[in-house]
């Protein structure tokens, strides 16, 4: 349990690829002391999204405050597009040249993890989606994938400690291995019902012994009005129409009277089999999709030293402005030097980065979990999923 970087060790810069320690070794043997101007962008997203949601900002802030250097960012929680700069840094280059890795491993995954428990919400179009994906990561990094989906729009989350670190109970239902050990659904729901504190909501899982929509009509006959709803987890040997099975169990509950129990469908899903299910899933438990998301592939890289403009190949050089359009919400990357005041629609540009640290601290106060989410959301809302 040993095989993990500590935050002593990751704030000191020993998370590092060996090269950038080899760099600084070399700068400081030659006495040179290059002031330089670093962004961290995008190229392009994963799977052609056409955008993405931005976190892990705040970890990068706690990284910074502790270092000479000054450095702008899009808000935690901010959409963003390919080739915006989403966090420049300025000062001394051999001053944070070993924490590159570390910010780069803080920015690619939150956000990847985001952007995927975004789309999901999107895709469920009101219905509720849970984050069910810890166990598909590494339990020193689950409370961040944790955070990562809540903050995107997830309503709950399924482990204890994120929950409490996010200051929201744990989301669940109740695991295969009750049934099991009860000898059969309706069993596993009546202890259920008995024994759990009776703020949590009822919903039985129904596919562990037999045909799903039998074991959901059994369970709301155990259960009468207690039972919320029934969760749908039917393994891929046995799966078949997943849309087909979950079309049956709305029927035969409804047909029983139990028109209020709501269907609760995970195991494999995604944002495309969300679109598919909607007719008759009421919320859904995202897993792997969430935990296991595509990486951001963020770059750092130098855009001018010593006040000069100067970037590798396949980069513009100059520090960046990302502006935008207060009127008609246009986006636009310009120089910094030559950023217009005005969109061509005649609206006031306004700039999209804020001064995240300087002087060795934290520029104004962190905001609030509750901030966060809410503008993910919102930056989301009216976002297309299709490129």
């Amino acid at each position: 349990m040993e095989f993990h970087a500590t935050s002593e060790e990751v704030l000191a810069g020993r998370v590092c690829d060996v090269y950038f320690r080899r760099t600084v070794e070399i700068l400081k043997a030659r006495g040179l002391r290059k002031r330089v101007v670093a962004e961290v962008t995008a190229k392009s997203l994963p799977e052609s999204w056409p955008w993405a949601l931005l976190v892990g900002i705040e970890e990068c802030a706690e990284v910074l405050s502790g270092l000479p250097v000054l450095s702008r960012s899009l808000p935690e929680g901010s959409v963003f597009y390919p080739w915006e700069p989403v966090l420049t840094i300025e000062g001394c280059y051999e001053e944070f040249a070993e924490y590159e890795t570390t910010l780069l491993g803080l920015l690619c995954q939150a956000s990847g993890v985001a952007t995927c428990a975004s789309r999901c919400r999107k895709a469920a179009d009101g219905r509720s989606v849970l984050s069910f994906g810890a166990r598909r990561a590494h339990p020193m990094v689950a409370p961040m994938v944790e955070r990562a989906a809540y903050v995107a729009g997830c309503d709950g989350v399924s482990t204890v400690l994120a929950a409490e670190k996010l200051g929201i109970p744990p989301s669940g239902t109740m695991p295969h291995s009750l049934a099991l050990v009860m000898g059969s659904t309706v069993e596993a729901a009546r202890a259920f019902d008995e024994v759990i504190d009776q703020d949590v909501p009822r919903i039985a899982l129904v596919d562990t012994f037999g045909d799903e929509k039998f074991e959901a009509v059994a369970a709301a006959e155990a259960l009468g009005g207690r039972l919320a709803g029934v969760r749908l987890d039917t393994p891929g040997s046995r799966r078949g129409d997943l849309r087909r099975i979950a079309e049956e169990v709305r029927w035969e509950l409804d047909l029983r009277g139990f028109q209020e129990v709501k269907i609760f469908v995970s195991g494999g899903i995604n944002e495309y089999k969300i679109l598919e299910l909607n007719d008759f899933a009421d919320g859904y438990g995202v897993g792997t999709r969430i935990s296991a998301a595509p990486t951001v592939d963020f770059a750092m890289d130098i855009v001018e030293v010593d006040g000069l403009p100067v970037a590798k190949r396949g980069m513009a050089s100059g520090r960046k402005a990302l502006l935008g359009c207060r009127s008609c919400r246009a986006r636009l990357v310009a120089p910094a030097a030559l950023a217009p005041a005005k969109c061509h629609c005649g609206g006031a540009l306004e700039s999209l980065v804020k001064p995240l640290t300087g002087d060795g601290k934290r520029t104004g106060d962190p905001p609030t979990i509750a901030r966060i989410r809410e503008r993910a959301i919102s930056q989301a809302a009216e976002l297309s999923l299709e490129p």
